[in-house]
């Protein structure tokens, strides 16, 4: 059984090596290690033991640990890939994966037909005097008039919905149309309540987060020493640079002064020089399609009738409501490069699997049968209140799935409800906070029976507080 451990660790070892020699920070990392090396802390007479002790008490080590964290974190949310070693993890249900070409190919099209009425070409080569210009400009091209008027957002999440109510499972047999309410014909697993207080359970049973304190007063001697005390705390964690320790800090929530550091630090979003690059233009955001279900939309390159090219470069067409997934982050950096890099490293991590066709447990589709479950079984007088008035539930809280509750909370309680997506490494805290909400109104919701009628009853979502809402959710059935 030795003899078997020990190979096991070493081939785990040597799979980790290699993948770490394709991260971004590979080159700089062993150049740091070659210069300890060359110095004086390290014997030739015994290289191998003064290497490991030089390497312990430098922040080698300490970059190294954050290095396998992110690998274990980009690995993790398919298991298989690492005991087969594959590197693809493309959607393995045909059906899922035919809607979302079907998808994309509905949305090509609206695209080329804007295009055309408005004429303009969706890629063309440009000349090297013209990129030279335009990277001298490169800083001014925000303050450039550019008239919007007859551009208009290629899809709305509207839209993108509809396409999952017309989702169906070959390998089931509708009974009749109403069994559409509830997704159940689609083999997705998700949480159960239970499941999700033990992924939450530090949230739950905390007796002080600072979320629960941001809307009142803070005219109460302890509660400002509470707070100075959890910041010179977040001081003293964000100085060891070790990205799991921060992120278990974040599960308390985050002070204001340092929540954009302990994001950076755990989202391992380092600035690289193709940082200046604007989201749509950035060739590194393409790698999400190697792991989704989506493909890249090719179009002919004008100029060149024999190439094809990815539009828009990034692969990713943006949905009307897409810039709220990086305007929160905006309150945290006052360095836009800063601003940027943790932006992206938040979409490559999360944001992308709301908006594509996928039977991962945390896509847009399985956050909507979370949250329909969780409803059906924990909130049923709301359910049944709907389904009397033929009001789908999804259609009252997909806009807040898709958007990550982003322009509909206050920014702080945002902020408090994203920490929680870091900390946790979870999305599957939106469908928890959609029903918390509900359940939270339920008595004004009972007295509506029209779906408009409903969004009115929700519009306004200023006085909720996040932090509170969650932990009653999590506490039991019919606590809030």
């Amino acid at each position: 059984m030795e003899e078997l451990k020990d190979k096991s660790l070493h081939l785990t070892a040597e799979k980790l090596a290699e993948e770490l020699q394709k991260m971004d920070n590979y080159t700089t990392f062993y150049e740091d290690l070659q210069v300890l090396a060359a110095s004086y802390d390290v014997s030739i007479d015994d290289f191998k033991n003064t290497l490991v002790q030089a390497v312990n008490k430098g922040s080698m080590e300490t970059n190294l640990r954050n290095a396998v964290f992110h690998w274990l974190r980009s690995h993790e949310n398919n298991k298989q890939m690492v005991v087969r070693e594959e590197i693809t993890s493309r959607e393995s249900l045909d059906y899922l994966r035919k809607a979302q070409i079907t998808w994309e190919r509905r949305i090509q099209k609206s695209l080329e037909s804007m295009c055309e009425e408005i004429g303009i070409h969706l890629s063309y080569y440009r000349s090297k005097a013209d990129r030279d210009e335009m990277l001298q400009k490169w800083n001014e091209l925000s303050t450039y008039n550019t008239n919007l008027e007859r551009l208009r957002p290629v899809y709305a999440p509207k839209d993108f919905l509809e396409v999952l109510f017309s989702l169906h499972n070959p390998n089931y047999r509708m009974i009749s149309d109403d069994m559409i309410w509830d997704f159940t014909y689609l083999p997705l697993k998700v949480k159960t309540l239970s499941e999700l207080r033990h992924l939450y359970r530090d949230l739950a049973t905390a007796d002080l987060l600072l979320g629960l304190t941001t809307l009142t007063k803070m005219s109460c001697g302890s509660t400002l020493q509470g707070e100075q005390e959890r910041i010179a705390l977040g001081e003293k964690v964000l100085e060891y640079q070790h990205a799991p320790v921060c992120q278990e800090f974040l599960k308390l929530c985050a002070p204001r002064s340092l929540r954009g550091r302990l994001w950076t630090q755990i989202l391992g979003s380092n600035v690289k020089s193709s940082i200046m690059l604007c989201f749509t233009r950035d060739t590194d955001v393409l790698s999400v399609f190697n792991s989704s279900t989506s493909h890249p939309i090719l179009t002919s390159l004008k100029g060149k009738p024999s190439k094809e090219a990815i539009y828009p470069p990034n692969g990713i067409i943006p949905f009307h409501g897409f810039t709220m997934y990086a305007a929160p982050i905006c309150y945290l950096f006052n360095d836009p490069v800063s601003l940027y890099s943790t932006f992206r490293a938040f979409y490559l991590r999360y944001w992308f699997r709301l908006h594509n066709i996928s039977s991962h447990p945390q896509s847009i589709l399985g956050l909507c049968i979370l949250f329909q479950r969780l409803l059906q079984r924990h909130e049923t007088n709301i359910w049944s209140h709907f389904m009397s008035h033929n009001i789908h539930p999804i259609r009252v809280v997909f806009k807040w799935l898709m958007k990550g509750f982003s322009g509909y909370l206050l920014p702080e309680q945002l902020l408090n409800l994203w920490d929680m997506i870091i900390a946790y490494d979870s999305l599957e805290v939106l469908p928890l906070l959609a029903v918390a909400i509900l359940s939270f109104r339920k008595d004004n919701l009972l007295q509506v029976n029209t779906l408009q009628n409903v969004d009115s009853v929700l519009v306004d979502l200023s006085s909720l507080n996040v932090m509170s809402l969650l932990q009653l959710a999590l506490k039991g059935p019919n606590q809030i």
